[in-house]
């Protein structure tokens, strides 16, 4: 931990060492949906996260993710959560539900559990966009994951040593 000024400073964690990551992926729009799962295992593997502590589990879409979320959370198992999926807007009000809806469910699990869940649910105008975005937000829910299950484990070690 570091300082700034005179105020104790938690420092961002990137180790993924020891961590074991839960992944649920929506199968609608696969072909974006493994591109986001290549980018995130790869850099989940890149931060220390060994194969044999990752575990994925796919749902049909992106509505059902937080219901498979919420039964790894309730392992008590898991150090972070990852959701991924790719809601491509159509022509009618079900892209704004869907969307809308998946990521309240995210937050409420979260918080519900606690446990971090990094959203790597794409919400895009087109596939193109989509295809555009996967490498990069994959890799990112991957980062976002591992440090906030290394702030989660450094706030718990603190609210444990702190005398009551």
């Amino acid at each position: 931990m570091s300082h700034y000024d005179n105020i104790l400073e938690i420092d961002s964690n990137l180790d993924g060492s020891g961590l074991c990551i839960g992944i649920v992926m929506s199968r609608f729009n696969l072909d974006v949906s493994e591109g986001l799962l290549g980018a995130c295992t790869a850099e989940l593997t890149q931060l220390g996260v060994l194969d044999a502590d990752i575990v994925l589990v796919t749902v049909p879409g992106a509505l059902e993710i937080p219901i498979a979320l919420q039964k790894l959370a309730a392992s008590d198992r898991f150090d972070a959560l990852i959701a991924l999926g790719a809601v491509v807007r159509g022509e009618t009000y079900h892209f704004e539900v869907v969307a809308n809806e998946s990521a309240r469910g995210l937050v409420t699990v979260g918080l519900e559990y606690n446990v971090p869940i990094a959203n790597g649910i794409l919400t895009t105008d087109d596939d193109d966009q989509a295809t555009a975005r996967m490498a990069e937000k994959g890799a990112e829910t991957a980062r976002v994951a591992v440090e906030m299950a290394n702030l989660a484990l450094t706030l718990d070690e603190m609210d444990q040593s702190t005398p009551t």
